[in-house]
């Protein structure tokens, strides 16, 4: 029988821009967006750690996560 001792997730997440808005009010939602992600990581406790934000010519934003995975330790990943 095996069983997962510790696990983390790794994602690039992309916040892409609203076609809808103008481009001032598109970045300004982007980064409202980002700061709602993490808040909500915060707020269900999720263990993250971003190791590469990259804003884009456009105004989005591209970020490098190690995060938690269902609640299950994280050993030493996020050291």
């Amino acid at each position: 029988m095996k069983r997962v001792k510790s696990a983390c997730i790794q994602q690039t997440l992309h916040f892409q821009l609203k076609e809808e808005l103008g481009h001032d009010a598109a970045t300004r939602a982007v980064r409202e967006e980002y700061e709602h992600y993490k808040r909500q990581l915060e707020q269900k406790r999720i263990r993250y750690k971003i190791t590469g934000e990259e804003t884009q010519p456009d105004g989005s934003i591209v970020i490098k996560i190690i995060k938690q995975y269902n609640r299950i330790d994280v050993g030493n990943y996020l050291d």
